[in-house]
């Protein structure tokens, strides 16, 4: 039996049942890329199973050794107080439980790469990057810092050739999508297309392409879903929890 921790993958949860469907087909991928790992999914709400649960049931068949991915591309509320409490309750209730806490998946370049995966899948060719504008819909926060992260993967993702990179949000700050699009309409931007940067469907991913089609964008990608880079990713993230010296990235008793 491999002695590497398990990798336990914590998504938000919806009642939309696409998304969980969306995170599973996330965690088979990441699976697939290293058969050798196990590869466990919770849900903080709404989905079974919950993260204690998982967590009981490891704990059970003798593992006592973790790494918590939070499904989460910034650090805002759910990243900074939600998990870290969930998972210090769990270390407490299970002596001798190791759980080390890995980074939220954002920024990350394989994340841009992913979200130019969908809008080549949807449709835009590359040879008409530098004559299009990309609104970059985010679920939105409240949190200074995330929204702050999605505005630089703007700055950084218009430097790759793009006319134009703008952030917007679903809910929680501005601007919204169809305002952003809008916007960049009414700058001359000759083509706009609207970038979900956002894991699995549910009510804000919808809200997101509501919006964009009530604007008139040209076109709208997919969520990013199962895309191999983030499969890529939920690794790169777990070998860095991994490694990390116990003192450090170790939530125990």
């Amino acid at each position: 039996m491999s002695h590497a921790p398990v990798l336990l993958v914590i998504a938000h949860g919806s009642r939309d049942p696409r998304h969980a469907a969306t995170v599973h087909a996330l965690t088979r991928r990441a699976r697939a890329l290293r058969p050798g790992l196990r590869v466990e999914t919770a849900f903080l709400d709404f989905n079974a199973p919950r993260v204690d649960q998982v967590l009981s049931a490891l704990y059970a068949e003798g593992v006592r050794d973790v790494v918590a991915l939070p499904l989460l591309l910034t650090r805002a509320f759910h990243a900074k107080a939600d998990i870290p409490a969930v998972l210090s309750q769990a270390t407490t209730r299970l002596p001798g439980l190791s759980v080390r806490l890995a980074e939220v998946l954002g920024p990350s370049p394989l994340l841009t790469q992913a979200l130019e995966r969908r809008l080549r899948e949807a449709g835009l060719d590359p040879a008409d990057r530098a004559g299009t504008g990309v609104v970059l819909a985010s679920a939105g926060s409240s949190d200074p810092e995330a929204i702050a992260v999605i505005a630089e993967i703007a700055r950084e993702w218009r430097h790759t050739g793009w006319c134009a990179v703008r952030p917007a949000f679903a809910s929680a700050a501005l601007p919204r999508t169809e305002d952003a699009v809008r916007a960049l309409r009414a700058e001359g931007v000759r083509r706009v297309v609207v970038a979900p940067y956002v894991i699995a469907p549910g009510r804000l991913p919808d809200r997101i392409t509501a919006g964009a089609e009530a604007a008139g964008a040209d076109l709208v990608a997919g969520v990013l879903g199962a895309a191999p880079e983030l499969a890529r990713l939920l690794l790169h993230r777990y070998d860095a929890a991994a490694c990390a010296p116990a003192r450090l990235r170790t939530l125990t008793a």
